[in-house]
């Protein structure tokens, strides 16, 4: 019995040691992540007044209301006592159509309680509390003085277009600021999902991002591959050679794509020079100014950003395999060739699959160096997924669209990692157990 209170203990006491780690990660990651996916459900929108927050309800913002509702009923009276005629009867059967609509919303007692208390902060010239700006109304009732106030609002643009209104735009402003203060669900569901997987965009961007993350990260690890074998031999100034291979990896991603987009400048660019010597372009300005010639132009700058990366966990493991056995295979008559593929390869594809996991992550949700070096031009064929996201988000200030293309980047780079651990991790954990 005190043998079994003692295990189960230590289980608590692992728990509790681990409970922190957990409740960061849930904190970092996995927070953000729920509350993007909940703001994808809604259509989100920071530049227009009607969808900029989440609304699953009919509500009114009753200190916008009481404010914009008093001015604007105060300015159509005084238009009304300043015209004559039929614009008068026009304006005073305003003035009295949105006194109408007044009164039926104070028909809800609940409403009038919070208009009464607002009326009365306002007055005396205080600050309204968050809790009294919101209230819910009923869908029916909102609906219907929408379509009132809309009426309104239409009415006063036709005396505006007259020229029957002394302050045309006060009214006109005030008539939108009293229609914006009702706010209408905005919950979409997965409409924003539905909406982008029919798009061809996103499918174009998910073809930019593949294909550029296909071809670089197999350069990246081809080219990282033969730096770490260099520099693990042992010859007169090692040292200095690795320090200088980190100088790519070590430089911002900002700063090396600023370099490389004044390297390949179609006026006085050295490398667009270089290759229309050389005959692989037929004009320096195809290398930013066409989809093939950008996209070889981010895939060449992200090689050489990040292949001194690849290069130092290869090095890594490369340092691990027993000199022994070289000497060995040497003995028994094996050449480097055989070395390298019998020996080489086996012992190093543990790291070699750490390092592709990374750089597929990485190379996936690539941003900034598409972002500096060709802004997802031209005409989008250098979009990524991830650039995509950031436009409609930050650009368009769709946020609920942006949300959801976020969380499809995730689900991508998940279903990457799967695969990775399915195909690849299985084996090479087995084999190392063995």
């Amino acid at each position: 019995m005190r043998f079994g209170n003692r295990t189960l203990a230590r289980t608590w006491t692992a728990y509790a040691m681990i409970l922190p780690a957990v409740l960061m990660i849930a904190a970092v990651a996995i927070w953000p992540l729920i509350r993007t996916f909940w703001i994808s459900l809604y259509d989100l929108r920071l530049n227009d007044p009607e969808r900029n927050q989440l609304n699953m309800s009919y509500s009114v913002n009753v200190e916008k209301y009481a404010e914009s509702t008093a001015l604007l009923l105060s300015l159509l009276k005084k238009e009304a006592a300043a015209a004559q005629g039929d614009r008068q009867s026009e304006l005073s059967a305003l003035a009295d159509r949105l006194s109408r609509v007044n009164e039926e919303l104070k028909e809800d007692a609940a409403f009038k309680k919070r208009l009464d208390d607002v009326n009365e902060l306002l007055d005396n010239f205080q600050p309204v509390p968050a809790e009294l700006q919101q209230i819910r109304l009923d869908r029916n009732k909102a609906v219907r003085m929408r379509q009132q106030l809309s009426d309104i609002k239409q009415s006063v643009q036709s005396l505006k277009d007259g020229g029957a209104l002394s302050r045309p735009d006060d009214a006109i402003g005030l008539t939108n600021s009293v229609l914006q203060s009702f706010s209408v669900p905005n919950y979409v569901g997965f409409g924003h999902y539905q909406k982008l997987l029919s798009e061809p965009r996103l499918w174009d961007a998910l073809k930019n991002t593949a294909l550029f993350t296909a071809i670089s990260v197999a350069l990246e690890m081809l080219a990282g591959l033969l730096i770490a074998l260099l520099i693990n031999r042992t010859f007169r100034g090692r040292g200095l050679v690795r320090a200088a291979v980190l100088i790519p990896w070590a430089t911002p991603t900002a700063v090396s794509a600023m370099i490389w987009h004044f390297l390949y400048d179609g006026q006085n660019g050295i490398v667009a020079k270089l290759l229309m010597e050389i005959g692989l372009v037929s004009d320096m300005s195809a290398l930013l100014s066409t989809r093939t010639g950008a996209l070889a132009s981010v895939i060449l700058a992200d090689v050489w950003k990040t292949a001194p990366f690849v290069a130092l966990l290869l090095l890594a493991g490369l340092q691990t395999i027993p000199s022994a056995l070289y000497e060995a295979a040497q003995v028994d008559g094996a050449s480097r060739f055989k070395q390298f593929f019998h020996i080489t390869l086996p012992l190093l594809k543990p790291t070699l699959l750490v390092a592709l996991l990374f750089r597929t992550l990485d190379a996936f949700r690539v941003f900034d160096l598409i972002y500096v070096l060709t802004g997802g031009g031209p005409a989008n064929s250098t979009e990524s997924i991830t650039i995509y996201a950031y436009k409609t988000m930050f650009a368009e200030l769709n946020f609920g669209a942006g949300s959801a293309l976020s969380v499809i980047v995730f689900v991508c780079v998940l279903l990457i990692s799967m695969a990775y651990v399915k195909l690849l991790g299985g084996e090479t954990l087995s084999r190392r157990i063995r």
